[in-house]
């Protein structure tokens, strides 16, 4: 018989690994293993890198790893060999129960690539627990006259293994009496029943010591053994009856303590102590008594604590019927727990990152998690969402895996940070949910080159500014942050006038702060204005950078005095005189005052005033004009050299002068001028004795005082040259140009004009005449085209020669 049953198993076990290949050509996709239960930790259970496709120094690599649904890990990877083995001892009856099939699922994710395997493992039984029974000694009273072919339940015994492992048959001890019978019962669990063969007689034997054995069908078989006691009554024939063989009913899972469920009945034939029925509920492994109580007297069945339909679906127990002299009936009661919606979904991230770069491309995974709801049905069935208009989205992965991946490009400046909320969602009524926050952070990249504030810039500075001191600053702005937001600034180029000094020698800029500051004292005479090219960059990589224009105009200052341009200084330490009739009127222009101003504006506006004369209330000065004119005629009492000392001052903030000093001769004949002269030189040829011991002395040192005179000389034309080439520079040029021709600063316009006057020049026995005309009181500036000319001026000697003739020509005295 034990045989038979070993080929049964053997032909039951081919089958089953027949339709375990089936099943996994069918369902590729899913990797499937099989291994005993209480294997060894770290026994080998199948090769999974070999089923991923992968080398198993990849598993490292790649970032390998099993997650688990439940709460302890069953298995590990061996990452050395690319193997799935047993991270503990499993226990198969532990785990799975009565359960036919024992199956553990966990999902395998490769890391790098985000993608999720799932993994079967099927826990297969040994025969690693031997059938039992609860009690290790059963008493029955059976009266003597029961009748042969009574049949009386005895104690069921429970073997936790499955299959042929399970509990397979029953031996009853040989005895006169008994035998031993198997009652099935739904579910294929198989009853033993004592069979009474022959009637009893309390008289010849009154106990009976039965031994029952139950064995299973594992190699080795394992066996359980339960003593029986029949004792021998005399009465009570008729056992309990239940009214129904089954009592089933339907429980919500939230029902509250010692709630009553139902009620079982049972009626007995007989009567008085032996139709009193007393119920009792069957202890059998698990932790249904521990739910559930049993009135013996009513019947009631209550619960003892709060069902959970997460831990189990339904409960199945036995329930028996005693009369008062022990016969028993047996029923059975299945209470089907009801799922409401008590809980909400669970929510585990698997993997996440915590940035991202804002150039990311749409479709980037930031964060992958599974859902998982308790409950079942639709309280079990799961929405995830999430809340704003954000630009990400969540995708649906394999076995309730979610991933949060970005839908849209992102830009930092906008939106530097999002906290993120996933709701997972229940269909439950109510709903539950539970929300998830991911914060991700937006990380820079250099997207932004500076800017300006404005297009172009303009300042304004004094000239004869410190050097060194900041004259502007410049700022950019750059969205980024860190280093693409750090700002330098440097100057690119500039556009000046031709006659201002190179820009590296008039402004530099602090690279950090963008502040300008002046390298020299700004001459406004120099140059009036420049421009830079100013460029902000940033510190990215590669760095970005933007241009801006700024234009500095130099204000001036009252720094330059009046330079008196007519009349000039003579070289030759003689002075100019200029000429005026004895018989001139009031108002009669004798000459003109000619200055300039380098400055500009108000600071070059001139006015003229007369300081000192030799003869007051004689002569005028125009205020703005600088002509000198006669306030009177001339008087016998007038001397004939007249000093004028004329201040010429400008209009500035504090006003700057110069003064020239000019000479007038008042005489109506050449003659007269050079004997009025000599006259008033005689008083110095009186001291000629005092001199000539001063003159032999001078000649010991003649010799040295001739170098030296030479030196000096040379240096007053040296000085002469280089005070025509000041002129020059500011812009008047008087040398060697048209007396008429105006000089301008800043629209301030001062006209140089000749002054001329007509004489006539006769020879007559040896005396010469100069006879002037009758005065002009217009304006003697003679025209333009008649004073082209680009000789000096000739000196006196040059116009009186001797001969008969007439000229008009124009008079220089040198005295």
């Amino acid at each position: 018989m034990v045989a038979e049953q070993n080929r049964r198993g053997c032909i039951q076990r081919l089958l089953h690994c027949f339709l375990l290949g089936t099943l996994w050509d069918i369902s590729a996709a899913q990797i499937r293993y099989s291994v005993p239960e209480e294997m060894e930790k770290g026994s080998f259970v199948g090769d999974i890198a070999m089923d991923l496709g992968l080398e198993p120094r990849e598993l490292s690599k790649r970032g390998v790893r099993i997650v688990s649904k439940g709460k302890k890990q069953h298995f590990a990877l061996n990452v050395g060999s690319g193997s799935l083995v047993t991270a503990d001892r499993i226990d198969r009856e532990e785990l799975c129960a009565q359960s036919d099939r024992c199956l553990l699922n966990f999902n395998v994710i490769v890391e790098d690539k985000l993608k999720i395997h799932s993994v079967e493992v099927e826990i297969t039984d040994i025969n690693d627990n031997a059938p039992r029974f609860l009690a290790e000694k059963l008493e029955l009273k059976i009266s003597e006259t029961t009748v042969p072919g009574t049949q009386h339940l005895l104690e069921t015994a429970y073997d936790r293994d499955v299959g042929v492992n399970s509990l397979q048959r029953y031996e009853l001890s040989p005895n006169h009496h008994f035998s031993l019978r198997l009652q099935s019962r739904p579910g294929g669990v198989k009853y033993p029943e004592l069979i009474l063969e022959r009637v009893l007689d309390r008289e010849e034997e009154s106990i009976h010591h039965l031994v029952l054995t139950a064995w299973d069908g594992g190699e080795p078989v394992l066996s359980g053994t339960i003593q029986i006691l029949v004792t021998v009554l005399d009465v009570n024939d008729n056992a309990p009856v239940f009214t129904q063989p089954v009592y089933t009913v339907n429980v919500p899972e939230n029902v509250s303590q010692g709630t009553v469920l139902l009620m079982v009945n049972a009626t007995d034939a007989d009567e008085g102590i032996n139709s009193q029925i007393r119920y009792y509920q069957v202890k059998i492994p698990g932790e249904t008594s521990q739910i559930f109580q049993l009135n013996s007297e009513t019947g009631e069945l209550s619960t003892l604590q709060i069902l959970d339909y997460e831990n189990a679906e339904f409960h199945e127990m036995e329930v028996e019927a005693h009369d008062g002299l022990g016969l028993r009936s047996r029923a059975k009661i299945h209470v089907t727990v009801l799922d409401i919606n008590d809980n909400a979904p669970e929510v585990t991230i698997t993997s996440v990152t915590s940035s991202i770069p804002e150039n990311a491309p749409p479709g980037t995974v930031i964060a992958l998690f599974h859902v998982h709801d308790r409950d079942s049905g639709e309280n079990g069935r799961v929405l995830c969402s999430m809340a704003g208009d954000l630009p990400f989205k969540l995708e649906k992965k394999v076995d309730n895996y979610h991933s949060l991946v970005t839908d849209r490009a992102l830009d930092r400046e906008q939106v530097s940070e999002y906290n993120i909320t996933v709701r997972a969602e229940d269909f439950g009524s109510p709903a539950l949910s539970t929300d998830t926050h991911i914060l991700l952070h937006v990380a820079d990249i250099n997207d932004n080159p500076p800017t300006f504030s404005q297009s172009a810039y303009s300042a304004y500075i004094r000239e004869n500014n410190p050097r060194g001191a900041s004259i502007y600053s410049l700022t950019a702005h750059d969205p980024d942050s860190e280093q693409n937001a750090l700002v330098t600034y440097s100057i690119e180029d500039s556009t000046l006038s031709l006659e201002a000094p190179p820009l590296s020698s008039i402004v530099s800029i602090n690279s950090e702060t963008g502040t300008l500051y002046a390298l020299s004292s700004f001459d406004y005479e120099q140059f009036r204005e420049c421009q830079l090219r100013v460029t902000a960059r940033d510190s990215g990589d590669p760095p970005l950078s933007s241009n801006v224009s700024l234009t500095l105009f130099v204000l001036d200052e009252n720094d330059n005095a009046p330079e008196i341009l007519y009349p000039a200084f003579p070289t030759d330490g003689s002075s100019g005189v200029e000429l005026a009739p004895r018989s001139a009127e009031p108002g009669y222009l004798v000459t003109k005052v000619v200055a300039v101003d380098a400055d500009s504006g108000q600071n070059a506006w001139l006015s003229y005033r007369l300081l000192k004369a030799t003869e007051p209330g004689l002569f005028s000065v125009g205020l703005h004009s600088g002509e000198i004119r006669t306030v009177r005629t001339f008087l016998d009492k007038d001397a004939l050299k007249q000093n004028l000392i004329v201040a010429v001052t400008d209009n500035g903030e504090p006003p700057l002068s110069a003064t020239v000093s000019v000479t007038v001769a008042v005489a109506d004949s050449i003659p007269d001028i050079l004997s009025d002269l000599s006259s008033q030189a005689s008083p110095e040829t009186q001291d000629d004795s005092l001199l000539t011991f001063y003159l032999v002395i001078a000649v010991a040192v003649v010799s040295c005082l001739f170098f030296a005179f030479l030196v000096l000389l040379l240096a007053l034309r040296l000085r002469r040259w280089w005070m025509l080439q000041v002129v020059q520079s500011a812009g008047a040029p008087v040398g060697g140009v048209p007396s008429s021709q105006f000089l301008g600063i800043d629209g301030v316009r001062a006209f140089l004009q000749t002054y001329s006057h007509e004489v006539s020049l006769t020879t007559d026995s040896r005396k010469s005449h100069l006879i002037f005309p009758q005065p002009n009181y217009a304006d003697t500036l003679i025209s333009q085209q008649s004073c082209e000319q680009k000789e000096s001026p000739l000196p006196a000697q040059s116009l009186l020669q001797g001969k008969d003739e007439q000229a008009l020509f124009q008079v220089n005295f040198i005295l």
